[in-house]
């Protein structure tokens, strides 16, 4: 049985597909005796404000998010994907809750060098080990975006590389492509079945 933190960033709760694979995933999830602490971004009473970095000590929200994943055993966050990136909720959420020096630190190669005293490598904090899961749902199809593939900057890369690997999370990927308003009722169901597998494997 595991702890699932479920952070969900799409506007439309209730009717969208991102809806439906959040609720297909919490269903099986359930049934298989994992236990989830859903956060629905756009439901939220009160929104965290854009990233500052001047807002220091950061708002009492930002630590109510990091005191839920510290109970949890897996981060799963949850969006569409906006010009190659998450939804922007979704993104300032990662900006205030995955910040140093709760989530990682840097610690120094060289600390008593003046030009060198910089340089050196991240030390994951609270969520080490624990398991990151990023479920993307795109446009169009997969072809679409092979041209960027090759690049960091797309969500799950930049994801993977520039954020929870400085955190020492264990990462997983759940990909889905055409998600139009066509969409067929066998793709949707295929979805909706890749969605369930997935939550049993974990």
């Amino acid at each position: 049985m595991k702890r699932i933190c479920l952070i969900f960033g799409h506007h439309n709760t209730k009717d969208s597909f991102n809806a439906a694979i959040r609720d297909a995933f919490i269903d099986e999830a359930e049934k298989i005796g994992h236990k989830i602490d859903l956060i629905n971004l756009f439901d939220e009473e009160e929104q965290l404000p854009f990233y500052r970095t001047d807002i220091n000590p950061p708002p009492q929200k930002v630590l109510d998010y990091r005191e839920r994943l510290e109970k949890s055993d897996v981060m799963f966050l949850m969006s569409a994907c906006h010009n190659l990136r998450m939804s922007g909720i979704t993104e300032n959420w990662i900006d205030w809750v995955l910040h140093p020096k709760w989530f990682f630190s840097y610690r120094s190669l060289l600390p008593d060098s003046k030009f060198f005293g910089n340089y050196g490598y991240p030390v994951p904090g609270a969520m080490k080990n624990k398991i990151g899961v990023v479920s993307m749902t795109y446009g169009g199809p997969m072809i679409s975006y092979f041209n960027f593939s090759l690049f960091d900057n797309i969500p799950y890369r930049r994801l993977k590389k520039s954020v929870f690997s400085l955190g020492g999370l264990k990462i997983k990927y759940l990909r889905f492509y055409s998600v139009l308003p066509i969409m067929t009722k066998k793709m949707f169901d295929k979805n909706i079945k890749k969605v369930r597998k997935f939550a049993q494997s974990l």
